[in-house]
């Protein structure tokens, strides 16, 4: 009997490891030397081999608790190549001869017993007739190995037919035309820009001109609707990409990109003309810049890098600018400041509708603080709230408003800024989706106290008082 001083592997069990290490000697005689003078030599480190037969390529060693994997490279599958002109899987096809169905017609039972035999001689005829056939096309076939397989050829005429039909004819329906150029232009943006060009207008200390504000109005909603329509142009192959703007008419093929062209140009013409010749020169510049920032600068930028959102910012500062401009003809301090309100207004506002939308732009291949730098988004719009309480004291300063403003828009402005601070902390959904609608009713609210507050100069207070409170004057003697 074998003897081994460790106490773990004793009795039968050292036994059967030792009869089936002798068992496999012509095979593995140097195997098992080896395993025997690991025992002897240190019975503290034992090895087991266990094959699993449910794995079959695998096998595990057990080494001091540690476990070792290998296993076998499966062998490459072997790729069978037929080729279409080997006609062996065809011949060894039994074919079933044709049968001629009058030979199958049973005849009347009361037909004569004579006629049965010639009925089967016309059966056997055919038999051997159909198998003669056979024997000759399959001669046939393998006779010519070496012929090339039937290709049908495409004439150019089926081609040009086969194409033409995978093209859709465009077909637009009139009655659905006012609902596209809407979407084209993005109406609820371009009356979120007349809004402001409105507040603009109102806010300069001038008397109120209800023809200069209508036509200045006009004027900067067409040149906002073509900037909307170039950028929506521009932007086709990544608009379908994201579920955000997959369904804007370009994107689904309800107008032509020509037809786009033409209704911004039918646009951005007539609207910078207005601007420059009805109201001023500086106007119509100013809304021919905004044009050019945001087609050819700011759409471009949102693709390379994240300082699309300053140029974009600058874009939506303009039009309140170009409001006070029609009003007074000249660039003042408060047009300034009106523009610093929509521009930091616009970081809480775009940051907190981007981070809910991050996976949107990523498909879209948009560079987007929220996409790239998630941490700077939420310190840019947190920074820029609090900078609106700034602004807002900085009105009166300037002779824009009374002191009542600053301390009337304190609420809203410290709401706004606790919202941008809990998004700050937590950057979830939740809070930028509250920072996000709260910053769609500041805006109006902000500016519609500012009107309240407006600090009329003294021209206008007269022009505002009724003829009868004006002051008489006699002509001099």
């Amino acid at each position: 009997m074998y003897k081994t001083p460790c106490s773990r592997l004793s009795g039968f069990v050292g036994v059967s490891v030792k009869q089936k290490l002798a068992r496999n000697v012509p095979r593995c005689n140097q195997i098992a030397r080896s395993l025997i003078q690991l025992h002897r030599r240190d019975p503290s480190n034992w090895l087991t081999y266990q094959h699993f037969n449910f794995l079959k390529r695998q096998y595990v060693s057990k080494n001091t608790s540690e476990l070792h994997q290998r296993a076998i490279p499966k062998q490459a599958p072997v790729l069978t190549i037929v080729d279409e002109r080997d006609d062996s899987v065809e011949r060894q096809v039994e074919r079933v001869p044709t049968i001629n169905p009058a030979a199958t017609d049973a005849g009347p039972q009361a037909e004569d017993a004579t006629h049965k035999p010639q009925d089967k001689l016309s059966v056997l005829k055919h038999t051997a007739e159909n198998a003669a056939a056979q024997n000759v096309s399959v001669s046939h076939m393998t006779g010519t190995p070496d012929e090339p397989p039937h290709v049908q050829v495409e004439t150019e005429g089926e081609k040009q037919a086969r194409l033409d039909r995978q093209w859709k004819q465009l077909k637009v329906d009139r009655a659905d035309l006012p609902d596209i150029y809407a979407r084209l232009s993005k109406i609820k943006l371009t009356a979120l820009v007349v809004t402001t060009a409105a507040a603009g207008f109102a806010m300069a200390p001038v008397p109120f001109d209800p023809v200069m504000f209508f036509v200045s109005s006009l004027g900067t909603g067409l040149a906002s609707c073509a900037a909307n329509s170039i950028n929506q142009y521009f932007e086709v192959p990544f608009d379908s990409n994201m579920n955000r703007t997959k369904n804007r008419p370009l994107v689904r093929g309800q107008i032509s990109p020509l037809h786009a062209v033409s209704f911004a140009l039918a646009c951005g013409v007539p609207g910078v003309a207005l601007l420059t010749l009805a109201v001023n020169p500086l106007t119509g510049f100013l809304g021919a810049l905004n044009i050019f920032l945001y087609t050819c600068c700011y759409t471009p930028l949102k693709r390379l890098s994240i300082t699309n959102t300053w140029v974009g910012a600058v874009v939506g500062a303009i039009p309140p600018v170009m409001g006070w401009t029609a009003a007074t003809g000249c660039l003042e301090p408060g047009a300034l400041l009106l523009g610093g309100f929509l521009y930091s207004w616009q970081f809480p506002h775009f940051n907190a509708l981007s981070w809910n939308l991050r996976e949107d732009y990523s498909r879209g291949g948009y560079r987007m603080m929220s996409v790239t730098h998630p941490a700077m988004c939420k310190r840019v719009a947190l920074r820029h709230s609090l900078g609106l309480i700034g602004l807002s004291t900085l009105a009166p300063v300037l002779d824009v408003t009374t002191w009542t403003f600053p301390v009337i828009s304190l609420p809203i402005n410290l709401y706004i800024s606790y919202l941008a601070f809990r998004f700050y902390h937590k950057g979830d959904r939740s809070s930028a989706r509250k920072l996000f609608f709260c910053s769609l009713w500041h805006l109006p609210m902000l500016l519609l106290l500012a009107l309240t507050c407006k600090k009329y100069s003294s021209n206008q207070e007269g022009a505002a008082l009724p003829r009868a409170f004006l002051p008489l004057t006699f002509p001099a003697s």
